[in-house]
């Protein structure tokens, strides 16, 4: 494997030491439109950055569970979510005055129903693109690659 694709690969923790990283499950939300693939992505609340949805864990919610809930409540998509995920990325996320180290693990969700009210959709904006569209949108480049790889008939 040629060293650009290990660096694409890998988990960047900056300073941080392991136990100061959090761990966050989203959801790469994908749908078959007219014969073509298109992804939700979603605002984030602070920068307006384009994003998948994800969250913190919650209680008594499996990983996967936790990314349908995610998806949801940030982007009012409901679906079949798949138990494997499709790869983890790494982020700095934006926490009081500081940068917290995450690590977010990404389930495919296949979107059965677009709901237009749903808990964040004041705080959000939502949109459907293609994926060269969706790969250009977001700024981490372990999720690009995600995103550009994808293959719905895999997962």
């Amino acid at each position: 494997m040629a060293k650009q694709e290990i660096q694409q690969n890998e988990i960047n923790l900056g300073a941080a030491a392991k136990t100061d990283v959090r761990t966050q499950f989203g959801a790469l939300c994908y749908r078959i439109n007219n014969g073509e693939l298109q992804f939700c992505l979603i605002t984030s609340r602070g920068t307006g950055r384009w994003i998948v949805p994800k969250g913190w864990p919650m209680d008594g919610e499996t990983p996967t569970q936790a990314a349908a809930t995610e998806a949801w409540e940030e982007a009012g998509l409901e679906g079949r979510v798949r138990s494997r995920p499709l790869g983890v990325y790494s982020y700095y996320k934006a926490h009081s005055d500081d940068e917290l180290p995450c690590v977010a693990v990404i389930f495919p969700l296949k979107v059965k129903k677009v709901h237009n009210r749903w808990p964040e959709r004041k705080e959000r904006k939502r949109r459907w693109v293609n994926r060269r569209k969706a790969a250009k949108l977001v700024d981490e480049p372990e999720l690009q690659q995600m995103i550009l790889q994808f293959d719905p008939k895999l997962v």
